[in-house]
């Protein structure tokens, strides 16, 4: 560790280098779980397993995006996936008489 003689410092560097330490021990902990982590999937690796099999649990699987399904008849450049909440433009054309079929991509 550094010894730094703290009265030698401007008031700017002293907020700096508190600022460098709150950041420090406001990751300390994830630092440590991220180190320890990738020891024990080394160490499983190292045995012919991976981490998730002797643990009995799965990596969480990312999603793709999904693709747009619908396009606003009024502007086509806004669309809809047919995932979440139905957009304004969607609920509106369906109360004009619209079909989702009709504006389908």
């Amino acid at each position: 560790m550094t010894n730094i003689n703290l009265h030698d410092l401007s008031l700017k560097e002293l907020k700096d280098l508190q600022a460098q330490v709150s950041r420090a021990i406001a990751t300390y902990e994830d630092r440590q779980k991220k180190q320890a982590l990738a020891q024990l999937e080394e160490k499983a690796r190292e045995m012919g397993f991976s981490l998730a099999e002797l643990t009995g649990t799965s990596m969480p699987r990312k999603r793709a995006p999904a693709s747009a399904k619908y396009a606003n008849p009024a502007n086509p450049s806004e669309t809809w996936s047919g995932r979440g909440r139905k957009p304004r433009w969607f609920d509106a054309a369906l109360k004009s008489g619209k079909r989702p079929d009709d504006m389908a991509i």
